[in-house]
């Protein structure tokens, strides 16, 4: 789908959200959300109906069947969410593609780590129930994610302006 139409599904949504979020935090919101159920779709369908379960031998290494479908997502999610994040929420970054795509990479791996301190510190040492733990983690991963991402992965000279 062409940048043009995505920009224009997700602003048709925004007029109710305009005085609680900025546009271009309201697509963000929209862009990641719609890459995180792809990443969880994908992960699905890869270990269920790809992988059925069962462990991925590449003879010089085996995976988990849940850590193989976790790679396959990422491989898709990753590109798709970089995509949407350069060219749909920060589209006027200043800094070169290859850039914006290493900082992305590395932004990435510190939130797959920080989920992983994060939820492992909530539910073993504060004893709070995986799932509220796992909800408290995503508000504070995601949050980082989008002000490291607005002023260092896709760094702009000016913020996306609102539409009237």
């Amino acid at each position: 789908m062409p940048k043009k139409e995505i920009i224009s599904i997700i602003d048709f949504f925004y007029p109710p959200f305009r005085k609680l979020f900025s546009l271009q935090t309201f697509r963000y919101a929209a862009c990641g959300g719609a890459n995180t159920f792809l990443d969880i779709f994908v992960f699905f369908l890869a270990y269920n109906y790809i992988l059925h379960k069962q462990v991925l031998h590449l003879g010089f290494i085996s995976f988990k069947p849940y850590i193989a479908a976790f790679i396959i997502s990422f491989l898709i999610s990753f590109p798709t969410g970089f995509m949407l994040m350069r060219y749909v929420v920060f589209p006027g970054s200043v800094l070169h593609g290859r850039v914006q795509l290493f900082r992305y990479f590395v932004l990435v791996l510190i939130c797959i780590i920080l989920n992983y301190i994060f939820i492992r510190l909530f539910v073993e040492q504060f004893h709070i129930y995986p799932t509220i733990a796992k909800i408290i983690t995503t508000a504070i991963v995601v949050s980082f994610s989008y002000f490291t991402q607005k002023n260092f992965t896709f760094k702009s000279e000016r913020p996306l302006r609102q539409k009237a």
